[in-house]
């Protein structure tokens, strides 16, 4: 029985840690190298993540530049990503209570 245990235990020491995601706020206000309220794509591109991903930067900038002014503010940046090929939900209609069934007299 000691075999199983010892196996998962090795496992899980053999996992790498996760990196804990960083804040999108702080993550805007590291790429924001001049501290102007926003992010050309010069600085975007200068982030370590888009370093990595080169290729992929100008489309990811262009995605969150919404107002295409070629800046994207903490507010664009926060938005909520649009996954391609996925249309947004309706809001589900407000489901209505039944009707409440007859008291029942009370017996004495």
């Amino acid at each position: 029985m000691a075999v199983p245990f010892f196996a998962v235990a090795v496992q899980a020491q053999d996992a790498k840690p996760e990196k804990p995601k960083m804040d999108p706020a702080a993550a805007f206000k590291k790429m924001d190298s001049n501290a102007d309220g926003s992010v050309t794509l010069e600085e975007f591109k200068a982030s370590p993540r888009w370093k990595k991903n080169a290729d992929k930067a100008d489309e990811a900038f262009k995605k969150r530049d919404k107002d295409s002014d070629g800046k994207v503010t903490l507010e664009e940046f926060t938005a909520k990503a649009e996954r391609p090929g996925k249309a947004e939900k309706p809001a589900k209609p407000a489901k209505e209570a039944p009707p409440a069934a007859p008291a029942e007299p009370k017996k004495a």
